[in-house]
Formats: structure tokens, C-alpha cells, sequence
């Protein structure tokens, strides 16, 4: 896989944590993960690409939310790379989650990751607050673990025109994790890559959609709910 701060007290550090929109009333939230690198210790920025791609789920979330108070926000790297052992943005994605709880409380949590944001969100999904997961065009080596997604709803898009991270990798994913317990759902975006810009609509859309239906099931779109169902991966 290639191309991809204020401190809270009781956390050590940088906040791993961005508000986006809602409060402390908020009834459910979305954390948002943009995608990054392989490796890299330089700083994530709010203005690298990766990060401002993410930006039109915002709104596309709220939106399709089945909660009227719905926090969004997102998860900031310390760096840009994975690193290996290192996974640093998944000890981001778990500081971020902690400062979320001080902020709202147990609410339910969906985490919404692309490349590896969705990497990230997906190992992250073993927090007690994470109802579960949508995932786009997510960075998947082999031998990821599964088992952290048991219970949860793991919702993965994933361009066939890829040529940075691998759909087929995403599709033996999901079939791993339903077998581990988790109700999956595997889109297949014909005719886009990586990027998610030819069908930019269709990304944010089933996106949003899978959200809500993680957050209320049934609330969502036939086609997610019947993908969810199903565990069988479609073309959309």
C-alpha cells in the first residue's frame, strides 16, 4: 500500500481527537479516518490530500444519520505511516475513541476509514463503543486479524479500477470476518479507483447509508441492508 493540536486532560499528548459538528448531548458519533502511507513519521496535516478527501463524507453522514444529535468528528495522526509494529494510527484511532468517551459519554460509534483509515477503523473495531465499521477502499494485508469485528457490522467499498490497495483482498477480508461473527457487506464500485472520484456520488451516498444502517438496522437503503444480509459482495 503506498500513498496515502491541543491536549484534553487525562490524555497524555496531542488530542487525537477533531470535532467536526454536534456536542456533548450527542446520541451516537462517526469518527472519520482519512488514509495516509505505508510508512512515514513526518506530521498528518488537515490540508494533506488524504485528509481533504475525507471531507464530503461530513456532511453526507449527517445528513443520512438516523440521530438527530450525531457528533462527527475525526481522528488526527501523529504521523502520516502505518510503520509497522508501530501502527500509529491505530493508537491514534484509540486515543480518539478514549477522549470521545470523556467528551459523550457510551454512545454508539461508527468508524468510517478510507485506505488506511480503513485499516485503522477496522482493527480499532474491538472498543466496546464501536458498533462497527465502513471501510473504503481499505489497505488489507494478509493474515489481518478478524476476530475484533465479531458482533460489529463491517460495511467495505472498494473500486474495481484499485491499483493501490486490492478489492480482493477486501472481499477475503469480509468472508474471514463474517466467518468470526461479524454481519459484513462487501460493494464492489465499478469503473473507480482509489481516489473515489469518478463515481464520487456513489461513494458518499452508500457510505452514508451504511452508517445509518449500522447505527439503526433497517433504517438504511435496500441495497445496503440487503448487501448486510447477504455477506454476498455486489456490484453497484
Amino acid at each position: 500500500m503506498t500513498g496515502m493540536h491541543g491536549t484534553r486532560e487525562g490524555h497524555a499528548g496531542p488530542s487525537a481527537l477533531r470535532i467536526v459538528s454536534g456536542g456533548a448531548d450527542a446520541d451516537a458519533a462517526v469518527l472519520v479516518l482519512h488514509g495516509g502511507r505505508e510508512t512515514g513519521r513526518e506530521p498528518a496535516r488537515p490540508w494533506h490530500l488524504a485528509a481533504l478527501r475525507m471531507r464530503p463524507f461530513f456532511a453526507a453522514v449527517r445528513e443520512a444519520a438516523p440521530y438527530e444529535r450525531l457528533l462527527v468528528g475525526t481522528v488526527r495522526y501523529r504521523c502520516r505511516g502505518w510503520n509497522g509494529s508501530s501502527a500509529d494510527p491505530l493508537r491514534d484511532t484509540e486515543r480518539a475513541l478514549a477522549e470521545l468517551a470523556d467528551r459523550v459519554g457510551d454512545v454508539p460509534v461508527v468508524l468510517l476509514g478510507h485506505s488506511m483509515g480503513g485499516r485503522a477503523a477496522l482493527r480499532a473495531a474491538g472498543d466496546p463503543r464501536v458498533r462497527g465499521v465502513v471501510a473504503l477502499a481499505p489497505w488489507c494485508p494478509e493474515r489481518e486479524p478478524t476476530v475484533q469485528l465479531r458482533d460489529r457490522t463491517a460495511v467495505v467499498l472498494h473500486g474495481d479500477r484499485d491499483r493501490i490497495t486490492d478489492p480482493r483482498a477486501s472481499i477475503e477480508l469480509m468472508r474471514r470476518a463474517r466467518t468470526d461473527g461479524a454481519r459484513t457487506a462487501t460493494l464492489v464500485v465499478t469503473g473507480d479507483g482509489h481516489a473515489m472520484l469518478r463515481r464520487y456520488g456513489v461513494w458518499h451516498r452508500t457510505a452514508a447509508a451504511a452508517v445509518a444502517e449500522i447505527l439503526a438496522p433497517g433504517a438504511a437503503t435496500a441495497l445496503v441492508r440487503n448487501a448486510v444480509e447477504s455477506g454476498t459482495p455486489r456490484m453497484i
